[in-house]
Order: C-alpha cells, then sequence, then structure tokens
C-alpha cells in the first residue's frame, strides 16, 4: 500500500462525520466538490447500508452531495472492482510494465461504460487517484 497522502481538514472533519453517521471506519476520503469518496473499512459496507435509514443516503443529504463509498481491500484488483461498483466488470488486469509503471486495464459491459467512465471522466478520473495513492498503480484504463 502507498503512504504518503495527505487529507485536508475539510475532508478529515467529512472522514469524522461520515464515521459518527455510518459506524464504518474510513481508510481514505477525496472532496471533488460535487462527489465525495470514502475508503472504508473491509466488512464495513454493511455499517452503511443497515437498518431502515440507509446511512449513506442520510450522510449524502446532510452534506448535500453525492457519495461514493469503496470498501477497501489488500488485493489491488478487488480494490479496483469495488471502486467501479454498480458498474459490471467482466475482465480486470493489474500488470507492471517494463519500466516499472503499474497498470490497471478494466473491462466493462458495454452498457455500464458510460457509469465507469463517468460524465468528462470524471469517476475514472478518482479511481485513478485512489489507485495510485493505495497501491502506487499509475494508471486506470476502461475499455
Amino acid at each position: 500500500m502507498a503512504e504518503g497522502f495527505k487529507l485536508t481538514g475539510k475532508e478529515i472533519r467529512y472522514i469524522s462525520l461520515f464515521e459518527s453517521t455510518s459506524g464504518a471506519t474510513v481508510i481514505d476520503c477525496i472532496d471533488s466538490g460535487e462527489v465525495m469518496v470514502f475508503v472504508i473499512k473491509k466488512g464495513d459496507i454493511r455499517k452503511v447500508f443497515r437498518g431502515s435509514r440507509n446511512n449513506l443516503k442520510r450522510f449524502s443529504q446532510m452534506v448535500k452531495r453525492k457519495v461514493k463509498v469503496v470498501e477497501h481491500s489488500d488485493d489491488p484488483a478487488v480494490f479496483i472492482r469495488n471502486a467501479f461498483s454498480p458498474a459490471t466488470i467482466t475482465d480486470l488486469r493489474v500488470t507492471e510494465k517494463p519500466d516499472g509503471t503499474k497498470i490497471a486495464v478494466v473491462a466493462v459491459l458495454a452498457k455500464d461504460k458510460g457509469l465507469a467512465i463517468g460524465r468528462e471522466g470524471r469517476t475514472v478520473g478518482l479511481i485513478r487517484t485512489l489507485a495510485r495513492r493505495h497501491y502506487n498503480i499509475d494508471q486506470v484504463v476502461v475499455h
């Protein structure tokens, strides 16, 4: 796992609020302006969606933004698969080029390609940032 990324004071406050609202343990947070992405501890995904009051929906209404939650994994391929959810991934390979750069190539169903890439590439851009922060993966490509 890569180390050394920094969180802003605002992201730290959002992490605290999200943890107290959901009960999940947050590992990382990205505030992209219109979407907030939280990486949570493996196994905590149930806490976010438990009960009749969906904690994710409640938190999203509190901060007045879309919120995406990604469950962490020690395996970079599983982590990337989690990050692309709910898009259906048909194939995913993480390889290292001879020059040492790591690349993740993700194949998604044709009907989910727009969902995986996002408007103006925002979704895949956020996933690239997460992959770089946590696994030193330099590029994420969607086919």
